[in-house]
C-alpha cells in the first residue's frame, strides 16, 4: 500500500492542498471520513467502487466527490493506482462552474463538470505516463487548463477560518454577525463555494478537529467538553454519523 502526499505547483498552491499517489496491491474495502475539501480521482490502472448497504457501484475511472455529511465506503480492486487531488475549502470555485453544493454527498464522473475531451485526453495520457513525475505533471496540466483566473470571495475565505479558529463552534448568526451579513444570503454564498451550509461545515470541521484528538490521553467526557457538544449523547450521536463507531470503540482501537 502507498499513499504519498505531494505538494501542489505554485500556480495551484491556494486552491489544491496537496495531491497523492497511492496504489494498493490487493482488494481492498475502506471507509473515508467527511473532509472539508472536495476531492478530484484519476485512476490510472484498476477500479473503483462505492459500496452502499452491500451494494457495490462502480465508479468512473476520473470522479469528482463533494463533501459529505456521514462516511463513505470504497472499494478498490487489486493493483488499483490513482491520483487524488484534495481541494482547499473553497479551492473548487476557481476551476468549475457548478456550484459546490450540487455535488453534496455525491461521488461522480468527473466530465459531468469538465468537457468529457478534456477527461478523456488526460486518461489518455495518464495511461502512457510511466512514472509518478510524469502522472503528477499530466493532472496538474489538466488543472492549469481549467483554472479560472478570478478573484477569491474574500468574505467566504474569512468565514472559513473564523470556523477553523473556533473549532467548529462558533453559532452561524454569530458568525454572520462578525462578517456584517445577513445570515440568509451569507449561507447561500457559502454553500455555492464551500459545498454545504455553514453549519453542517462547522459541523465537519469539529468532528475532524475531536478526530485528531482521539489518539490523546483525554477522556471522551474531556473531549466533549473541549468541543463543546450539549451533551454526551449529541457527541456520540455526531462521532457515529461520521465515522459509523461509536467513539468509545474507536478510541478503542487506536
Amino acid at each position: 500500500m502507498r499513499f504519498e502526499k505531494i505538494i501542489p505547483t505554485p500556480r495551484l498552491s491556494h486552491y489544491v492542498q496537496y495531491l497523492v499517489i497511492s496504489e494498493h496491491g490487493e482488494t481492498q474495502e475502506y471507509k473515508v471520513f467527511p473532509g472539508t475539501g472536495l476531492v478530484i480521482g484519476f485512476q490510472y490502472k484498476g477500479k473503483l467502487s462505492v459500496v452502499q448497504d452491500r451494494i457495490e457501484t462502480g465508479l468512473a475511472t476520473a470522479g469528482i466527490t463533494g463533501l459529505s455529511d456521514n462516511y463513505k465506503v470504497f472499494k478498490s480492486s487489486a493493483g488499483i493506482g490513482t491520483i487524488l487531488v484534495f481541494f482547499t475549502e473553497t479551492g473548487i470555485s476557481h476551476f468549475s462552474t457548478t456550484p459546490a453544493h450540487e455535488l453534496f454527498n455525491q461521488s461522480i464522473a468527473l466530465d459531468n463538470i469538465f468537457s468529457k475531451a478534456q477527461i478523456t485526453t488526460t486518461e489518455e495520457q495518464l495511461a502512457y505516463a510511466r512514472s509518478d513525475a510524469e502522472r503528477i505533471q499530466v493532472v496538474e496540466r489538466f488543472l492549469l487548463s481549467v483554472l479560472k483566473e478570478k478573484q477569491a470571495d474574500q468574505l467566504i475565505v474569512e468565514a472559513v477560518r473564523l470556523i477553523y479558529q473556533s473549532k467548529g463552534a462558533i453559532r452561524i448568526k454569530e458568525l454572520s454577525k462578525a462578517l456584517l451579513i445577513s445570515q440568509s444570503p451569507f449561507e447561500k454564498r457559502f454553500r455555492k463555494i464551500v459545498g454545504t451550509s455553514p453549519k453542517k461545515f462547522a459541523s465537519i470541521v469539529r468532528f475532524n478537529a475531536v478526530l485528531n484528538n482521539m489518539d490523546t490521553y483525554k477522556s471522551l467526557t474531556e473531549l466533549c467538553f473541549e468541543y463543546n457538544f450539549f451533551d454526551q449523547a449529541h457527541f456520540i450521536k455526531d462521532f457515529k454519523q461520521y465515522t459509523g463507531d461509536t467513539p468509545e470503540n474507536f478510541k478503542r482501537l487506536l
